[in-house]
């Protein structure tokens, strides 16, 4: 049976198929709706049905309450349609953005590396490009698991035909360790792409801060790999936050980059410095910037990427420093054990 959804206020219309989310067939005909964890804990894909049925799925009662769903509210992230449904949903027109349908791809590995003692580095090939703009990421199924794992997409787009992840290992985790363990090159691996809504806001011009921690250090790094072969002349500066000196990747390349490009700087930060020989900055990733700022931030463009924790403690340095929603932006790594802690207590946005 064909149905029909509906999308105001865009008056979009997508055909969906059985057991189809709503929110994947919308980000499969092209079109984005806001959405977080995808496993119906944070709320974030909240849409309201305004006409038709749907099942809510998997919602948790917390992020979708009682009274939400009797007054038409669900979760496009887990709800499908029982008939021909419209919704309407909350949609930000981002001049910036470059819409692609989701596609799913099946590749090859080509390269693992054991960039850091926890951080594998994986390069998949791919028969057809994958399309996507710098900073967003693909969802990675693995055999046995139900719920597909993302990752961000750490190559430049301009290197669509070769994916290129950074993996943390989780202990205990599910997916992680296997892959870490397991992994290697000519395996086979499922992928769908692209997700997110994290990429560089160009037209504001104005210079740039980039915020990681961690592997969270792979969506910067396609990020600005794409802003300099462009040839950006905006300031960019890059501070990376890891423990101590042999968690620090891709240092080599970063002080290339360095060398190449007068408008960029790279500033590692060891918030647990164990190396008698570093000269480099020291303590947490906010901590760094608001030295190299002097603490006043207004007038850029801070791109935030990393655990929740990092996340918060730099959107608070921000702030006080005067830097506001506006020109904040972040991909937080967002987990179903996250559930209701998704979103930032800070901001509507984040």
């Amino acid at each position: 049976m064909s149905i029909t959804l509906t999308v105001d206020p865009i008056e979009e219309e997508v055909e969906v198929a059985d057991g189809q989310t709503l929110l994947d067939a919308c980000l499969r005909a092209g079109f984005w709706l806001p959405l977080a964890c995808g496993h119906g804990l944070c709320g974030t894909c909240k849409v309201e049905v305004l006409d038709g049925d749907v099942d809510h799925g998997v919602a948790s009662p917390f992020a979708l309450m009682d009274f939400e769903r009797d007054e038409g509210f669900t979760l496009a992230c887990s709800a499908t349609a029982q008939c021909d449904v419209t919704i309407e949903a909350d949609i930000d027109e981002e001049p910036d953005a470059v819409v692609r349908p989701v596609r799913d791809f099946v590749g090859t590995v080509s390269r693992v590396e054991h960039l850091t003692g926890d951080i594998l580095g994986v390069w998949i090939a791919v028969d057809e490009p994958v399309e996507f703009q710098a900073g967003q990421y693909l969802n990675l199924h693995v055999d046995g698991v139900e719920q597909p794992r993302a990752f961000s997409l750490a190559n430049s787009p301009s290197l669509a035909n070769e994916v290129e992840l950074h993996i943390r290992l989780v202990p205990g985790g599910e997916v992680t360790p296997r892959l870490h363990s397991d992994l290697a090159v000519g395996d086979e691996l499922r992928f769908a792409a692209p997700y997110g809504r994290f990429f560089v806001r160009r037209s504001a011009e104005k210079p740039m801060l980039f915020l990681a921690g961690g592997s969270g250090l792979s969506s910067p790094k396609g990020m600005i790999n794409e802003l300099l072969e462009s040839g950006c002349e905006d300031p960019i500066t890059l501070i990376h936050g890891v423990r101590t000196a042999a968690d620090v990747y891709f240092d080599d390349e970063f002080r290339a980059l360095e060398e190449r490009h007068d408008n960029f700087r790279y500033v590692p930060v060891l918030s647990q410095p164990d190396d008698a020989d570093w000269d480099g900055e020291t303590g947490f990733v906010h901590e760094a910037a608001e030295r190299l700022y002097d603490g006043k931030f207004a007038g850029l463009s801070a791109y935030l990427c990393g655990p929740p924790p990092m996340i918060e403690a730099c959107i608070r340095s921000l702030m006080k420093g005067r830097l506001f929603e506006r020109d904040i932006f972040t991909e937080r790594f967002v987990t179903a054990a996250d559930g209701e802690s998704a979103k930032s207590p800070l901001f509507k946005r984040l």
